[in-house]
Parts: C-alpha cells; sequence; structure tokens
C-alpha cells in the first residue's frame, strides 16, 4: 500500500531532511507562536496543526498559495520565504534532526511520497485502533503516534533502530514474551503491512498483549 521502497540512501537522506523541515520550520515557528509542537498527517505529507500554518508536501514546502521547493535550498532560505523564524522549539529536548538551518537539503520527491504513504498508512491504522485519538507526528523523533494506557503505539519513518519505516508498541514498563522483539518493545517492518487493517491489528495485538500481566517484566 505504501507502494516501493526507495533506495536506502536516498530514503534516508530524505528522511533527515523532512525531520528538519518539521523541526525547524513548522514546529519551532508553531511553539513560538502558538505554544504547541505538535504536527499533523496530511494526505500527501504533513503540516501544522496551528499558526504559522505551513505544510511540507512531498518536496515542496507549502506556505498559503505559495509552493517552495525544498530542493537545493536550506531551512534558513525557506523559512525567510515563508516568514517565519527557522529554529527547533528551545528547551523542550535535546535530540532531534541535526540539519542545521544553513545545511543543504535536497528533498527526493519519490522518497518524500513513500514516507508520506507510509505515515498515512499509520495514521489510519492509530485512528482504527482508538477512534477518539488524535495521532500526533512529533517533531522530536519524527514519529506518529498516539498513547493509550501508559503504552506507546506509532510509526517511525527509520532511524538509529532500524533504517526503514516500520511499526512500534512502547509499554513504559518493559514487558517479556515472545511478541516483544525490540529494545523498547515490539517492532515490526512497515512493508509487512499490506494495508492499514493489517497494522491495526498488530497495533490490538500489541494492546493486548500489553495488558496481559503474565507479560509484565518484575522490576
Amino acid at each position: 500500500m505504501t507502494g516501493v521502497m526507495p533506495d536506502p540512501t536516498i530514503l534516508a537522506a530524505t528522511r533527515r531532511y523532512l525531520h528538519g523541515v518539521a523541526e525547524l520550520i513548522l514546529a519551532g515557528p508553531q511553539y513560538r507562536r502558538s505554544g504547541t509542537i505538535r504536527l499533523r498527517v496530511l494526505p500527501g505529507g504533513f503540516g501544522a496543526i496551528k499558526e504559522p500554518d505551513l505544510r511540507a508536501m512531498g518536496d515542496h514546502l507549502v506556505v498559503g498559495d505559495q509552493r517552495l521547493p525544498m530542493t537545493a535550498t536550506t531551512c534558513a532560505a525557506l523559512g525567510a520565504a515563508a516568514g517565519v523564524e527557522v529554529g527547533p522549539p528551545e528547551g523542550l529536548y535535546h535530540d532531534g534532526s541535526g540539519v542545521q538551518p544553513d545545511e543543504p537539503i535536497e528533498v527526493d520527491a519519490g522518497a518524500a511520497g513513500y514516507l508520506a504513504g507510509c505515515f498515512s498508512l499509520g495514521d489510519a491504522a492509530l485512528r482504527q485502533l482508538a477512534p477518539g485519538e488524535q495521532p500526533v507526528l512529533w517533531p522530536e523523533h519524527f514519529d506518529l503516534g498516539i498513547t493509550l494506557d501508559e503504552v506507546n503505539y506509532g510509526i517511525s519513518p527509520g532511524d538509529g533502530y532500524l533504517n526503514e519505516p516500520y511499526a512500534y508498541v512502547g509499554p513504559w514498563k518493559p514487558r517479556s514474551g515472545e511478541f516483544w522483539n525490540a529494545p523498547f518493545g515490539a517492532a515490526r517492518p512497515l512493508r509487512d503491512f499490506p494495508d492499514a487493517g493489517a497494522l491495526g491489528a498488530f497495533f490490538a495485538e500489541g494492546r493486548a498483549q500489553a495488558s496481559s500481566m503474565g507479560g509484565l517484566t518484575s522490576s
């Protein structure tokens, strides 16, 4: 459903640049103006939930009726064109994209489209799991998630743990058992799920496994 995964090198580079855009151009300015770092998934990309109303759609930053190419440019240049003060949310977290405002960025359209499909798939599955929850795209780790009963459910576009998009279930308290195959809980490559229903089933299984007291690891 998410299409053919792009070349890993191109995917990783585009993921990092989009993470930088999310952090420096969307979340940082939104936090300074509107007091929140939460972002949301949109068809074909992602965007702010409050002012300033900015969206990253494919390989373009959308500002009103302007479409600014996110190729052969920098976050500083994009921010200047969008009329925002570029920079991460200050004092909230210590991790992040590592992208600097003056660093050249080159967002690949195909890789950006693939990642947008992954986020849309995750958004649909999370809403299936918990219809009353609003999935949040967090700028710190650039992952989409919700939290239910001290368990995190979400989609990562790839990171140091796994260099490709994956789904995860992360209980706040460690669990034991075959289902829990990652240091933070459970993870499965997103390419293993043909549709939102299959992904939603993984999240539902994780919820059931997490609620089983038999799987709770003693501290």
